[in-house]
């Protein structure tokens, strides 16, 4: 599989614009102070109005979020896109959503980034051939460290990337295309019309709030849909208060992850620094990277 189109760099005093495709916002004091550390880098910042919008748990009804995506994706003088937070929504309004016409996916490629529940349009955006940004969203940028906000900075602005250091499973080395992703969202695009085509693909998961018994529930969906004989290896990053229920009867996430990965015969690198705590290392969709499972390393290979 080719790596996918990578957006043309960002440079200070390009024009990003903010939405909120999931959640409604919450942090607002992270929200904004991760809207200054976008501006101190010399980016201009557009915020709608209706960022602070609420549908139930959602911001805003899906076609008002959905009009925001459009709007800031057809915006010819819009370089990127910096999603707000994650939550849950963004799969909803995947339902009559086209990346094009207007705006061509091949001659007009724009940054997108965010993680989390973003990880629909990601992948939506990896069917269509563009590469993008699973990386902090607008309220948790101000909490990373300074490394993983530079990390960011260096993947959009053209620069190269540092490998990340995890834990090898052992089994050699692989190459093949990253795609990166939340494990909860990701599984729930299977049999889906924005179900990626997994061959020669590196897979990438992390997970938030996610009992180990759910955990294996999605991993055992992943290996009962034969998508995991498909690909090259898997990368995992954290796996946030994914801790079992006290006083029953458990494995933890660690065990569950071993029993349901650990026997593929390809490369697994574990505890890699991307994810919901600590730090989220940003990861580019859609290109090229070794992953060596005996040395523990993940490299993007033409950053």
């Amino acid at each position: 599989m080719p790596a996918k189109i990578l957006p043309p760099p960002l440079k200070p005093g390009d024009l990003l614009r903010v939405i909120a495709p999931s959640g409604a916002l919450r942090e607002f004091d992270s929200f904004y102070q991760s809207i200054e550390i976008w501006r101190s880098r010399g980016y201009q910042i557009e915020v709608p109005p209706e960022i602070t919008d609420k549908w139930g748990y959602l911001a805003g009804n899906d076609q008002n979020r959905r009009q925001q995506l459009a709007a800031a994706w057809k915006d010819p003088n819009c370089r990127g896109i910096l999603c707000a937070r994650g939550g849950f929504g963004s799969t909803r309004i995947l339902e009559n959503w086209h990346w094009q016409p207007e705006s061509s996916t091949s001659e007009n490629p724009k940054w997108l980034i965010g993680f989390s529940d973003i990880t629909a349009l990601l992948w939506s955006l990896y069917n269509v051939g563009i590469s993008s940004v699973h990386g902090p969203v607008l309220t948790t940028l101000a909490n990373e460290p300074d490394w993983s906000c530079e990390r960011l900075f260096n993947l959009v602005e053209g620069r190269t990337l540092e490998p990340l250091q995890g834990k090898g499973w052992g089994n050699g080395v692989a190459t093949g295309i990253l795609l990166p992703g939340n494990l909860t969202v990701a599984t729930h695009l299977l049999a889906t019309p924005f179900q990626p085509d997994f061959a020669g693909v590196i897979l990438a998961f992390e997970d938030v709030s996610e009992a180990p018994y759910r955990i294996d529930r999605m991993l055992t969906q992943w290996r009962l849909s034969g998508n995991l004989a498909q690909i090259k290896g898997i990368a995992l990053g954290g796996f946030t208060a994914c801790e079992p229920p006290a006083n029953v009867p458990s494995f933890t996430v660690d065990e569950v992850l071993r029993d349901r990965l650990g026997d593929l015969g390809i490369p697994v690198v574990a505890d890699l620094p991307f994810g919901h705590d600590k730090c989220n290392a940003a990861l580019p969709v859609g290109q090229e990277v070794t992953l060596d499972g005996d040395k523990g390393t993940l490299i993007i290979r033409n950053s």
